[in-house]
């Protein structure tokens, strides 16, 4: 799953997120989501999350 759909991201999954300051080289950031920040089903570069370590960035791989 690519992590452009909100219903896809659920709290406690593990994902790769792209952070911020990471966008220009596409280096992501693995982690376990604590919140959703994006309101509309669906974002083409993906969900915006918090994870539990405080680091906010958009979800680009969500692991089972």
């Amino acid at each position: 799953m690519d992590g452009k759909t909100r219903s896809d991201v659920t709290p406690g999954k593990v994902v790769d997120i792209v952070l911020k300051a990471d966008q220009r080289t596409g280096k992501t950031t693995q982690g376990t989501v604590k919140e959703l920040l994006t309101k509309s089903n669906h974002h083409p570069h993906g969900i915006k999350v918090r994870l539990t370590d405080g680091q906010v960035g958009r979800v680009k791989k969500i692991y089972e």
